[in-house]
């Protein structure tokens, strides 16, 4: 699947699903039983609420991807130790058998 396709459709799902939410929001203020002045209050409520909640989520994501990034380089200086090892055994066997060819 070519890469733009899937990134359109990620972008027309997130179009859709703000736009979902929105129409959700207005349906709701235009629905509500209650005072202009209640209704701001509990938006004001619900969006702290969200933020605190949006902040917690980052802030663990975050750690996560702190933690995957200490995983890979933990893996990237095995790797290395383990290249640099091999290498130097190819040098040592590579020189035992010149050796013994030229000698």
């Amino acid at each position: 699947m070519d890469n733009r396709e899937t990134k359109g459709s990620g972008q027309a799902v997130a179009l859709a699903f703000l736009g979902g939410a929105v129409a959700g929001v207005v349906a709701g203020l235009l629905l509500a039983p209650k005072s202009g002045e209640e209704s701001r209050q509990a938006l004001k409520g619900y969006a702290r609420k969200a933020e605190e909640e949006f902040l917690e989520k980052a802030k663990e994501a975050r750690a996560a991807l702190d933690e995957t990034i200490e995983r890979g380089k933990h893996f990237i200086g095995e790797k290395t130790a383990d290249a640099e090892a091999a290498v130097k055994a190819g040098r040592e066997t590579m020189k035992e058998k010149m050796d013994q060819c030229c000698s």
